[in-house]
């Protein structure tokens, strides 16, 4: 059996302000835990929400996750309110299961 080199390159990105970030070991805050209620969402995102507010990066942070088509909350900004300002995620998750019905 032949070995195959599998070669990962990651686009270079000014990714400085990210150490900057008020929000840096707050993960859960801003993405969701499998199986996330409603409710619970709208709480955890509230919560990452007062966190961005006070963050010196949160414009750098929303631009970002809007060029880059992130998951989770950025900015100050969900991936609802992205899509709904015309930022399309490559495979939207919640937005594409609450219109199939």
């Amino acid at each position: 059996m032949a070995a195959v080199e599998i070669l990962i390159t990651r686009e270079q990105t000014d990714d400085e302000w990210m150490r900057r970030a008020a929000c840096k070991g707050l993960t859960h805050l801003f993405f969701p835990a499998p199986a996330e209620r409603p409710q619970a969402r709208e709480r955890r995102e509230a919560t990452a929400r007062q966190v961005c507010a006070g963050c010196q990066v949160n414009t750098t942070c929303q631009e970002y996750a809007r060029d880059h088509h992130e998951y989770g909350f950025w900015g100050g900004e969900s991936e609802d309110e992205r899509h709904a300002a015309g930022y399309r995620l490559i495979a939207p998750i919640g937005v594409r299961a609450r219109s199939a019905g």
